[in-house]
């Protein structure tokens, strides 16, 4: 089980680092501005595809052993959940647009295609699971400190994850930032928990 409980652990942190490395490093892509997703895009786009399917992956794999090391049947449940609709995002690519791919019309697109509405509705899914696994922590974790630092990290996701989707309507110039905000948070958190299950 402690296989499982760290291959939850390294596809949370690894996520978090191939798209920070990734963003920093291609050219023509804004990090501030333009949402991960973007990063499965254009030549280099490979790598974040592979990014979430594989880490996605893990994720769901490391959700096996949370029951073991938690005692929660839901927190695993809904980490694996959040894992597979992960790996989707990586499956199905957000349509190019709003200057990314270099090339892209700096425009939002009147109709997108079949696998960018189906990258839209995983990635719904990964969004209200960044707060809600962490609100599930306050409740399966034992101890004070567990539970106080998943209320933050699941209040702290939760105003992220509203604000990124209000600022992605408006196509607001820290849309990136703020959807990073969410992701590094929850995710860090998650890979704590794993690693701390495993230890």
């Amino acid at each position: 089980m402690n296989a499982l409980l760290w291959s939850g652990a390294v596809g949370s942190w690894l996520f978090v680092v191939v798209f920070l490395l990734d963003g920093l490093t291609r050219p023509g892509y804004r990090p501030v501005r333009h949402p991960v997703s973007a990063l499965a895009l254009g030549p280099r786009g490979w790598v974040q595809t592979t990014n979430f399917v594989l880490c996605g992956l893990l994720v769901a794999a490391g959700s096996l052993a949370l029951p073991g090391s938690t005692d929660s049947v839901a927190l695993a449940l809904a980490v694996g959940v959040l894992g597979l609709a992960l790996a989707a995002s990586g499956v199905f690519r957000m349509d190019p647009m709003r200057g990314y791919p270099p090339g892209t019309p700096d425009t939002t697109p009147e109709a997108y295609s079949r696998a960018h509405q189906l990258h839209d509705w995983a990635g719904m899914v990964v969004f209200l699971l960044l707060p809600g696994i962490a609100l599930i922590g306050v409740f399966a974790l034992g101890g004070l400190g567990w539970k106080l630092g998943s209320g933050v990290v699941a209040a702290a996701a939760a105003w992220a994850s509203w604000t990124f989707g209000v600022l992605w309507e408006r196509d607001a110039p820290r849309t990136g930032l703020v959807q990073r905000a969410a992701i590094v948070t929850s995710l860090s958190w998650l890979g704590v928990v794993f690693a701390h299950g495993a230890a």
